[in-house]
């Protein structure tokens, strides 16, 4: 049974997506690896390939066909990504899965009052798609991809218009990340950060700047609390 918290009613705890809720990088590379193959070329490796994932399906077909000797235009990875969409929407929970203890953390803050909201350089659709098809849609106030909020992170606006469309304000959140974008944000944004130590940065998270870094998501109701000053 979850501890008991304290009560966080008018904080929004933001999560970023892939790599920090969600466990993406099979089917994101799945993907990149089925568009790698049609033009004969060989296979991302996942260790590899991402830490790529938190700049952007672009991003990743970008390094993906580079790391394979075939650099891209700015052009050709448009029309990849195109591309891209199709297949990996149809295979968007294949392997993707929820990282260990989300629900349990999520079902906890929301008990405790806290609104929840996703910031992610996911597109919108695609995050809500996998988001219903790993079984945590309905849960968040605010799903909020660079198409709906006009910038990507690390701009900052990406994650004010997050903590804006949960009906909260950058004072009484957290965001909740694993990447330099995720950390960027919320200190130009005023924001809480705790990183999570398991995610797809490539720089690592403890010279990140974070307020807190967790192993697991049992520890971030606690932390949350603590951050924002609601003490027992």
């Amino acid at each position: 049974m979850a501890a008991i918290i304290p009560s966080l009613d008018g904080a929004v705890i933001v999560f970023d997506l892939d790599g920090t809720l969600v466990d993406t990088a099979p089917d994101l590379i799945g993907t990149l690896n089925v568009m790698l193959a049609a033009e004969g070329l060989p296979p991302a490796r996942l260790e590899d390939a991402r830490v790529l994932i938190g700049r952007g399906g672009r991003a990743l077909i970008a390094g993906g066909f580079a790391a394979a000797g075939r650099p891209l235009t700015d052009e050709e990875v448009d029309r990849r990504f195109e591309a891209f969409l199709p297949h990996y929407l149809a295979h968007i929970a294949d392997l993707s899965a929820p990282y260990p203890g989300v629900q349990a953390c999520l079902d906890e803050l929301a008990a405790a009052g806290a609104r929840l909201a996703v910031c992610t350089n996911k597109r919108g659709d695609l995050s809500r798609a996998l988001l219903d098809a790993v079984g945590l849609g309905g849960r968040f106030a605010a799903v909020v991809g660079p198409d709906h909020a006009g910038a990507r992170k690390p701009d900052p606006r990406h994650l004010v218009a997050t903590i804006a469309a949960a009906g909260g304000r950058a004072d009484q959140a957290v965001m909740v990340g694993d990447s330099p974008y995720d950390a960027q944000a919320a200190r130009a944004a005023g924001v809480r950060l705790v990183l999570v130590a398991f995610g797809y940065s490539e720089t690592p998270v403890a010279d990140l700047g974070a307020d807190a870094v967790i192993g697991d998501f049992t520890a971030l109701p606690e932390v949350c609390t603590a951050l924002l000053g609601r003490g027992k």
